[in-house]
């Protein structure tokens, strides 16, 4: 064998080696991926996955009746648990006052706007006028439901 022709065998071994190397590098990833939990969770190949966002906002109707009020925000967060419990709801809150008239969020994990329109039927404030919202879709996290298990250990009081 030559000079040239052993060098080229070597070139070419080593060219497969890096080949091999980075394509098992490309294939493997994220060395923590867990196919089940992500599979568990409906994430995409990024652990993402599509989710309503749900912006509240004051809605056309005032009741002066602050006993009628009581009673519809407290059914309003006894849905909202029920929609968690469900895991259908994984984020709430409230906004600060704004000029804007929003008063809260909801991210709902379901992936259409018509899903998640079905879902809001049950709330009494939004079925009063009470609150209003606007519906958008949302692509994050699929892990952002896995807060859930977490929040009840940290509620020193619940509603």
């Amino acid at each position: 064998m030559s000079f040239h022709s052993n060098n080229w065998f070597k070139v070419v071994i080593v060219l497969v080696f890096l080949s091999t190397s980075l394509a098992a590098k490309a294939q493997s990833g994220n060395p923590k991926f867990n196919k089940a939990l992500a599979d568990s969770l409906g994430a995409d190949d990024y652990g993402m996955k599509m989710y309503v966002l749900v912006l509240l906002k004051a809605g056309t109707v005032t009741i002066a009746d602050k006993k009628k009020t009581d009673s519809i925000f407290s059914g309003h967060l006894q849905n909202i648990r029920r929609l968690a419990n469900e895991g259908k709801l994984t984020v709430a809150g409230p906004l600060e006052n704004n000029d804007k008239g929003y008063r809260g969020i909801f991210i709902l994990n379901v992936k259409t706007i018509s899903e998640a329109k079905v879902l809001l039927e049950t709330d009494p404030a939004i079925k009063a006028k009470v609150l209003e919202t606007e519906l958008y879709q949302w692509y994050g996290s699929a892990a952002l439901p896995m807060y859930l298990q977490f929040s009840e250990k940290v509620e020193k009081t619940t509603y």
